[in-house]
């Protein structure tokens, strides 16, 4: 048995049905194929349709187990979040866990940004997180149903960090939902829960913060404790025990799975003060390029 294994017992999550946002790369991906494999049903949303169902297909060949769904959406929409409830419901019969995952970030010095740049950030990140449960809590309440919700934050969201300011905004915010809604809502039998991952590489994202030969000048190893970067599997195991029912009495909680980095040097981003502003034009440039 070793991290890059699953950990929870076969059939952890059968029968239960979640959505994932932002499920269709990266982390949101690596969640999804595990709760897959535990049972689950899962609906996968985002904006891009085609990614979508690309994930969707090759995670119906490679697990035998669940169900995958896929919806198309704008989290930043409250009325197109209220008609996905609406659809898993009528499809699947019931929701019973949420994960936020859906997120954007820039790197950049704060003052390079626009006002739309912030907005675009905070609105996926916060407003999106906000708006998806809202909705769904909304719809247990109103049903005397119990509810999971785990939210992906980072461990900037109570550190800070320069150079992702909006980023930074959104998910102390999401992580202040997450804390302020386990107690308003306990009530109810809704849980909430965070995890705040540190370096877990994926590729669209790691490109477009690191281009180049800056991947080399700022090895996130070379900062970590344990001097490795985390697995997906890692991830996937952690979820998948906080939105099952073995983590029952787990509300409120935000789990940080990040090799100890954040406890060596706070600020996740703040090793970018020593980019020249050349440097900085080339990552702009690549970010536009690959945006394209």
């Amino acid at each position: 048995m070793n991290y890059n294994q699953g950990m929870m017992m076969p059939g952890t999550l059968e029968g239960k049905v979640v959505i994932v946002t932002g499920g269709g790369t990266g982390l949101g991906k690596s969640m999804t194929q595990y709760f897959l494999t535990l049972g689950a049903k899962v609906v996968i949303v985002s904006r891009n349709s085609d990614k979508l169902n690309e994930t969707a297909q090759q995670l119906r060949t490679e697990c035998e187990q669940g169900e995958i769904l896929t919806y198309a959406l704008d989290v930043r929409e409250y009325e197109a979040v209220e008609t996905m409830v609406d659809f898993v419901i009528d499809h699947l019969g019931k929701i019973d866990i949420l994960v936020n995952n859906a997120a954007g970030n820039f790197i950049s010095p704060t003052e390079r940004l626009s006002s739309r740049a912030f907005d675009i950030i905070i609105d996926i990140v916060l407003k999106g997180s906000k708006n998806c449960t809202l909705a769904i809590g909304k719809y247990w309440i109103k049903n005397n149903l119990p509810g999971t919700v785990l939210s992906i934050v980072t461990t900037y969201s109570w550190t800070g960090s320069g150079y992702v300011v909006p980023s930074a905004m959104a998910k102390a915010g999401v992580l202040a939902m997450t804390r302020s809604l386990a107690v308003e809502w306990g009530k109810y039998k809704i849980r909430f829960n965070a995890i705040a991952p540190g370096p877990f590489p994926t590729k669209g994202a790691w490109e477009r913060l690191l281009p180049g030969h800056l991947k080399e000048k700022f090895d996130l190893t070379s900062k970590n404790p344990l001097k490795r970067v985390g697995e997906h599997q890692e991830l996937s195991n952690l979820a998948a025990f906080l939105i099952s029912d073995y983590s029952s009495f787990i509300n409120g909680e935000v789990v940080t799975i990040d090799g100890g980095e954040w406890l060596q040097g706070a600020g996740e981003f703040n090793i970018f003060d020593q980019i020249t502003p050349e440097e900085w034009e080339y990552i702009n440039q690549n970010i536009k390029k690959i945006n394209k």
